[in-house]
Formats: C-alpha cells, sequence, structure tokens
C-alpha cells in the first residue's frame, strides 16, 4: 500500500539528508525533494506535490511544524515529524491534523517503515472522514432545498406532501436530473415569479 511514495525530506542535518536519500529507496520510495530548512521544503511541497513530508522540527529560518502548517495549508499531505528532544511543547504544537508520526533521533533504518505505514494509515482515515463529513453536511443542505421545493409545490398544486415529492421525483426523472436541481429550478422560478419590492 505505501510503496512508491514520491517524499519531501528536511533536515539542516546533511548526514540526516543523506540517511533519508539512502535509506527511503531501499523501501521503494522515491525522494524528490531534499530541503535544507523549512523555508525550501514549502517552496519544494509547492512544485513537486510530494505523498509524504518528512521534517527536522528545529531548522533555520523556518521550523518544520510551521512548514507543515505552511504546506497544508495549501494541500492536504501527511507528515512525520523528526526531532532529537523530547520536549512536551514541541510535541504539543506538533499534534496537528496533518502530523501523523514523530521519529526521534537517532532514527534507524526499521524505524522508518512502521512511522510511514502508521501516516499513510492515519492520513487515509482523516481523509475518509474529512469526506464523509463533506457528503453529510452537503446531504443536509440538499434536504432543506427539496423540502422547500416541496412545500412550494404542496400549496401552488393543493397537494399533499406524498403528491409533491411524487411530482418532485417525475419532474427530476423527465428532465434527467438529480432530485436536488429539480428542487432548485422550481425554486428558481418561484423566485423570478416574486413579485418585486
Amino acid at each position: 500500500m505505501n510503496s512508491g511514495l514520491r517524499i519531501a525530506v528536511a533536515d539542516d542535518e546533511v548526514e540526516m539528508r543523506d540517511f533519508f536519500e539512502k535509506a527511503l529507496p531501499r523501501y521503494g520510495h522515491q525522494v524528490v525533494a531534499v530541503a535544507e530548512n523549512g523555508v525550501q521544503l514549502v517552496e519544494h511541497c509547492r512544485q513537486l506535490k510530494p505523498d509524504l513530508v518528512i521534517t527536522d522540527i528545529k531548522m533555520p529560518e523556518l521550523d518544520g511544524i510551521e512548514a507543515a502548517n505552511q504546506i497544508c495549508q495549501e494541500r492536504s499531505v501527511p507528515v512525520i515529524l523528526v526531532s532529537a528532544y523530547h520536549d512536551p511543547a514541541l510535541i504539543a504544537r506538533a499534534e496537528a491534523d496533518h502530523v501523523l508520526a514523530y521519529l526521534v533521533k537517532p532514527i534507524g533504518l526499521k524505524d522508518l517503515p512502521p512511522a510511514i505505514s502508521i501516516a499513510m494509515r492515519r492520513f487515509a482515515e482523516l481523509q475518509a472522514l474529512q469526506k464523509e463529513c463533506k457528503d453529510l453536511r452537503q446531504s443536509l443542505t440538499d434536504r432543506k432545498v427539496i423540502e422547500q421545493a416541496k412545500g412550494l409545490l404542496m400549496k401552488l398544486a393543493g397537494v399533499d406532501e406524498k403528491e409533491a415529492f411524487k411530482r418532485l421525483q417525475d419532474l427530476a426523472s423527465e428532465k434527467n436530473q438529480k432530485l436536488i436541481d429539480a428542487a432548485q429550478s422550481i425554486l428558481a422560478v418561484e423566485k423570478a415569479l416574486a413579485p418585486r419590492g
């Protein structure tokens, strides 16, 4: 599931950058960007749109947490933070939606696969939840519009709720539309016919 990821890495220590560049391809991943500070990381991610970001926290110019925040404001991407410090304040700052794993230096080869696997799985779960929330919100909005259109049909045609809903369904079917589109067209006609002023 996690093979062949395009990964951006950032660390101000050259040894760590070299480690990532050598270690990640061993697991089938491609290192598409290597940055030595947060500003470079943000720029690389903007251009290359990686599948995963692995970044040190303490870096010059822009730290890894702030860089991750900027990256994820533009495009949601899973982030693994790396630090030599067990600093509770840093960990608290790192508890954003997109930070999905945390590695403490020194990092060994065997530390990478489980961290990547956890980060990618959590990211997929988060994306699914966000989509579900968005779909539910849309469904509620659509339901309100359909209820308004049904109410208007009941009033104008003098029919009960069941008949109004059937007419709405028939209209959608005739015009090969979704129910929400038919409801919106009925409300648009009412708006157009409403007296002005």
